[in-house]
Order: structure tokens, then C-alpha cells, then sequence
């Protein structure tokens, strides 16, 4: 049996999907842009004083002369393409998929569990919940339910009858 799946979504649950997807691109395109223009910046002080379950691998990167340089440029525009991709709708679904990624080596870097003893790199006084958790859950959400056929720039690449199928399903 062939299923046709079709999105049907109100006016104001295509804005509130499009709306999220948008901040969040422009959070991660921010961070980016922060860390590309900052002189010198590096993931050095971060990945050293990483606390998480995966601080060992962290640390072994921050000392490593060959290491860091290739994850500064992965997080630098890792950021800033995830963030464009989501900003302007144009191939979201790995964007978020690797959005999800990355947020979870952050997540992994500094876990707010209890008995970790928290430093500069971490924001308020969390217990398991954090942004980062809730950025991923955010994302998981938009791969869930993507609007960017219908609001983004892939729309353009699938032609009117998709679109209008997308809007208003038969």
C-alpha cells in the first residue's frame, strides 16, 4: 500500500514552526560569526576544562596541535552553516540533524548532573536540563514537523503542486 503523507498545518503552527526555526538558526549563525570574528578565539579553554563523560577525548583535543585546529573550524562553521541553513530553509534536515549533534557535545562537555562542580563555561544552576538539551529537543521537534518546504527556500525546488499540496491537502 502506497501512503502519501501530507502536511496539514493551521496558519499559526506554520508561523510558530517557522518562527523557532528561524531563532534557532539565528542563535547558531550568531555563535559562529561571534567566533570567526573574535582574534585568536579557540575551543582550547572550553574543551580543556570539560567535566562530562567525554572530558578525557575533549582534553586529548584541546593538547593536540593537529586536533584543534580542525575542531575550531568545525565548530566555527558548523555554526554558521547549521544556523543559515535553518535561518533561510534551505536543507534543514541535516542542518538539524547535526545542530542535534553538536548541541550534544556540548551537552557532553559540561552535563548539569549533580556532583559536577560547575565553572565559567556553564550558565546558571541547572539539574540535567539545560539550554543546550532544550535546543536539541527544539530541533528534534522541527525535524519532526518541517515547515521549511512551506516557508523556507527548498520550497522553491519542489514545484507549486507540492507546495499547495503541503497548505491545503485534497
Amino acid at each position: 500500500m502506497n501512503h502519501k503523507r501530507v502536511h496539514c498545518y493551521t496558519g499559526w503552527q506554520i508561523f510558530g514552526l517557522t518562527l523557532l526555526r528561524v531563532l534557532i538558526g539565528w542563535h547558531f549563525l550568531y555563535e559562529g560569526l561571534i567566533k570567526i570574528y573574535t582574534p585568536g578565539w579557540s575551543a582550547n579553554p572550553y574543551l580543556s576544562g570539560a567535566l562530562g563523560p567525554l572530558a578525557p577525548l575533549f582534553k586529548n583535543i584541546a593538547h593536540s596541535k593537529i586536533m584543534l585546529p580542525v575542531v575550531d573550524i568545525l565548530n566555527e562553521w558548523g555554526l554558521v552553516m547549521i544556523g543559515l541553513s535553518l535561518f533561510i530553509g534551505f536543507l534543514t534536515k541535516p542542518a538539524k540533524l547535526f545542530g542535534i549533534l553538536l548541541l550534544l557535545f556540548y551537552y557532553l562537555a559540561y552535563p548539569p548532573f549533580s556532583g559536577l562542580v560547575a565553572n565559567t563555561w556553564v550558565e546558571g544552576n541547572y539539574w540535567i536540563v539545560n539550554k543546550n538539551l532544550i535546543e536539541m529537543a527544539a530541533l528534534f521537534v522541527l525535524y519532526l514537523f518541517p515547515t521549511s518546504q512551506i516557508t523556507g527556500l527548498e520550497r522553491f525546488f519542489q514545484g507549486e503542486d507540492a507546495f499547495i499540496d503541503k497548505v491545503y491537502p485534497k
